[in-house]
């Protein structure tokens, strides 16, 4: 017979494991004092909040899955501020532990690109599952 796990592990498993993993992987690239040594100099600072963006995007999109799952369909709306406010919360977090790490600095505009990036991400995502459903 095989073991059936409990429905609450599954749902952590699928909604929010992703989100700890993830931001865990933020915290230790944050703790690094270069996380990104293979590309030196290369990357001007513009491309710095690009990367911000994107990586703040899908974490935006893991915050919302996971408090979308809990919500149900009425919920969205409130998934999505919910979502949005976590990953700035984070963003905030992980400013100020650099403040701690050698030759890291917070930066205002860091947390900017981490808020505009989160909104991104999860309206988008949001739209995409709108088209997705009406097809």
């Amino acid at each position: 017979m095989l073991h059936q796990w409990p429905v609450w592990l599954k749902s952590f498993i699928r909604y929010w494991l992703p989100v700890v993993i993830y931001g865990g992987s933020i915290f230790y690239l944050s703790a690094l004092p270069d996380p990104l040594p293979a590309f030196g100099d290369a990357l001007p600072e513009f491309n710095d909040k690009i990367l911000h963006g994107f990586e703040y995007g899908l974490f935006g999109i893991l915050w919302y899955r996971g408090f979308r799952y809990g919500m149900g369909e009425k919920g969205a709306q409130y998934a999505a501020i919910l979502a949005i406010v976590a990953s700035i919360l984070y963003g905030m977090s992980d400013e100020y532990h650099q403040w701690f790490v050698p030759l890291r600095t917070p930066e205002f505009a860091d947390l900017l690109a981490d808020g505009v990036g989160a909104a991104v991400g999860v309206f988008t995502w949001q739209r995409v599952q709108r088209v997705i459903k009406n097809t």
